[in-house]
């Protein structure tokens, strides 16, 4: 091996082993994809409303969606919502995310647990006391009886304080007790897996498990995860919860998801961003699927490369095109993706002077680079490394979107 190549970065690690889960028609781990999920926040009631949602989430990349089963009409409305996206011609699995109640609703509302195909249970919010092992008993038997997998998901804000307890009292016997951190891990991770062994007893498949143990702290998760990954060989689904508003939220996620993602860790992953107010709820698909793209995990969309912008920029023009070909070939990828195989893989770039311009713009299957502050538009394409064409005047977007469609359609094969 040379120097360059000693080097160069890594790339991720191989996939963790584990079993396959399948989700309707999505395989979950057993070395599928990384799957990305969301969640509506709509009222589950409002069948129009969820519908919608679920449809603009499911068409965003939401491979899975989740919805909130909270109440007897949110119950009931899970098939007419079914029902709905069917006319929509949407297949999208749906996940009910079932609390304190959960075990009554699926018992009165059947329908309910039919319409999904995947329920997730939160191990700390069955029931408390003698009632907890019964009523996870029934959430479970119903899950089986309707052969549908279950996510069990721990969250260190609902984690069961019974457990909790116990660990903590089991520590203080230690002769080297850990840390209060290391035993909130410990209580997520037993309870984790001590309600998958328990759904097994009880007659669920193990393969048709899912688990999760969600926190807030970005160190904390990647700890827990690692210890949860080393322990058992179910499918994990991975999401910092409360990851909060806008950059926050997605440099939180970022930095808690690439960690395992790169460690080979992770079979679904969710990005919980809080919305802006009336903000897009399919902000937190696009980030997923960027980091797992970004990642060379997966692809999902032409990803477009371009220039910061400094000194010899102080110009708009290249800040324009840039924006306007990543939302060109975003608003084409659901076409692209039903016509031309392959597409999601094509790189573009959109630079803003001749300094890396020309350089960058060959890497990528189609680059442009602009000149610079001050000076008339003109800007060389190259295709392929090739300069093809420069373009001049005030038309340049159209003209390059133009090179674009062609390029698709010459370079990817038509779906059959």
């Amino acid at each position: 091996m040379n120097v360059q190549e000693s080097q160069r970065p890594p790339g991720p690690l191989a996939r963790r082993q584990t079993r396959r889960v399948m989700v309707a028609g999505v395989a979950v781990g057993g070395g599928a994809p990384v799957a990305v999920q969301s969640m509506t926040n709509t009222d589950t009631a409002d069948v129009i409303a969820t519908a919608l949602q679920v449809a603009q989430l499911a068409r965003a990349g939401s491979e899975i969606v989740r919805l909130t089963v909270n109440t007897r009409a949110a119950a009931e409305a899970v098939p007419r919502i079914r029902e709905q996206l069917l006319k929509m011609n949407l297949q999208v699995p749906l996940v009910g995310d079932f609390h304190f109640n959960g075990h009554k609703l699926l018992e009165e509302v059947p329908a309910c647990a039919e319409a999904l195909d995947k329920l997730r249970i939160n191990p700390g919010n069955v029931g408390k006391g003698k009632k907890r092992d019964e009523q996870f008993a029934r959430l479970i038997e119903i899950a089986r009886r309707a052969d549908k997998p279950v996510r069990i998901g721990v969250n260190w804000g609902s984690l069961d304080q019974e457990l909790l307890v116990r660990i903590m009292d089991e520590n203080a016997r230690r002769p080297v007790p850990l840390d209060a951190k290391a035993v909130m891990r410990e209580a997520m991770i037993t309870s984790a897996l001590g309600s998958a062994a328990k759904a097994e007893e009880l007659g669920l498949p193990g393969n048709a498990i899912v688990l999760s143990c969600k926190v807030s702290g970005v160190q904390d998760l990647i700890g827990i995860y690692r210890d949860l990954a080393a322990r058992s060989d179910y499918p994990l689904h991975l999401g910092l919860t409360e990851a909060g508003m806008g950059s926050k939220g997605i440099v939180a996620s970022t930095a808690a998801l690439a960690v395992m993602l790169q460690e080979g860790i992770g079979d679904t992953i969710r990005v919980s961003l809080t919305p802006e107010p009336n903000g897009d709820r399919t902000r937190e698909v696009v980030v997923a699927q960027e980091i797992l793209q970004t990642m060379g995990l997966r692809a999902f969309t032409p990803l477009v490369a371009a220039c910061p912008g400094c000194g010899r920029t102080t110009s708009t023009t290249f800040q324009e095109l840039a924006q306007d070909i990543q939302s060109y070939v975003r608003d084409q990828m659901p076409i692209w993706r039903l016509t031309h195989i392959g597409v999601e893989n094509m790189s573009l770039a959109v630079m803003g002077c001749v300094v890396n311009g020309p350089g960058e713009s060959r890497h990528a299957n189609i680059g442009i680079s602009l000149p610079g502050t001050g000076e008339t538009p003109v800007a060389p394409v190259y295709v392929d490394g090739e300069h093809t064409v420069t373009l001049k005047g005030e038309d340049i977007a159209r003209k390059f979107r133009a090179i674009i469609d062609d390029y698709v359609v010459r370079k990817y094969r038509k779906r059959a």
